[in-house]
């Protein structure tokens, strides 16, 4: 074969890898957050269920759902304290 084709085929392989990867890459993101979106916001539904006893209520919407999927039992407890204090 010719240096120019082998070359070429390996520089087009290497240029499709690195698009199909960083687009995986993306994906991966976007399957993790909405894993955490999900583990929020049923964390947030066991919050207020429980809570329910103690006049805990947590609305359950995008923002308190991340912040609870994302940042895990701090999250959730700044999220009650700012219900009870702030709000």
């Amino acid at each position: 074969m010719e240096p120019k084709i082998v070359i070429t085929v390996l520089l087009t392989l290497i240029a499709v890898l690195l698009i199909v990867g960083a687009r995986l890459k993306a994906l991966r993101f976007v399957g993790y957050a909405a894993i955490r979106l999900i583990v929020g916001a049923l964390a947030l539904f066991v919050i207020n269920a429980v809570g329910g006893h103690f006049n805990i209520h947590i609305p359950i919407n995008l923002i308190t759902s991340l912040v609870c999927g994302f940042l895990g039992l701090p999250g959730a407890a700044a999220l009650i304290v700012i219900d009870q204090y702030i709000l």
